[in-house]
């Protein structure tokens, strides 16, 4: 509980909300295909979401693409801190008049969410590693009562490898991008060693824990989803869901 007490206290920082989006792009430029993945399933179906959960909202990247797409669909933004939800609310100019926000923990999802119709799809990206194994079980039940018949659970986040030999060779992998993206404009971002070093700090201040694939998957399976699938992966980055 206390490491995901953490992480909503790391983003009531004003200074690292606004931030993010720009850190996001050179630690996870895979997020732009991963939030398509989750509107092209979505799509994929035979009818469109009218209502959708969106958990971990932050600046509302994921949000902007899924209202977009969907024009006459509307929203549950769902964050523990009140500074990205107003920056997403910022971002989503008219479209947020559609978006009903809504402060929080997710661990607390069942009340958070008290009042609301049957929802068609439940969202999240780069949020869910922040809850422990048994926080992120919970999270998979509640969301399942949630849904309609046929509704989709859709998480774009990440994991850990199956080995520890493979999660290093990631680590090393990922930091190697990050230095080249980067590309000596930013002192945090200089060399490998430098930027593993800050990104063992920034993981450790925001209580990121993330879990392996199968702990993942099993999660979403014991709650009860059918088709529980992986959609898109790129090493320690997947798309993951169920109906």
């Amino acid at each position: 509980m206390a490491d995901s007490n953490k992480s909503i206290a790391a983003y009531d920082d004003l200074e690292r909300v606004t931030s993010y989006d720009a850190d996001m792009d050179i630690m996870h430029p895979n997020r732009h295909r991963m939030v398509d993945v989750i509107v092209e399933v979505l799509a994929a179906g035979e009818s469109a979401p009218s209502w959708v959960l969106d958990l971990g909202t932050g600046t509302g990247f994921l949000l902007r693409r899924l209202l977009s797409r969907f024009s006459r669909a509307q929203a549950v933004a769902v964050d523990g801190a009140r500074p990205m939800l107003e920056l997403a609310r910022a971002r989503l100019g008219e479209l947020a008049v559609r978006v009903d926000f809504r402060v929080g923990d997710f661990r607390e999802l069942a009340s958070l969410c008290a009042g609301l119709p049957a929802i068609d799809a439940v969202v999240s990206s780069f949020a869910l590693h922040h809850l422990p194994p048994e926080a992120k079980s919970a999270l998979a039940e509640t969301a399942f009562a949630l849904l309609s018949p046929g509704g989709w659970f859709l998480s774009a986040d990440l994991i850990l490898a199956e080995d520890d030999f493979v999660e290093d060779l990631t680590q090393r992998l990922r930091a190697r991008g990050i230095v080249g993206r980067a590309g000596g404009r930013d002192a945090r971002f200089l060399d490998e060693a430098g930027t593993r070093a800050y990104l063992g700090r920034l993981e450790e201040n925001e209580g990121d824990q993330p879990q392996r694939l199968g702990s993942d998957l099993a999660a979403l399976g014991h709650a009860g989803f059918e088709h529980v699938a992986v959609f898109w992966r790129d090493t320690r980055e997947v798309v993951i869901g169920g109906v």
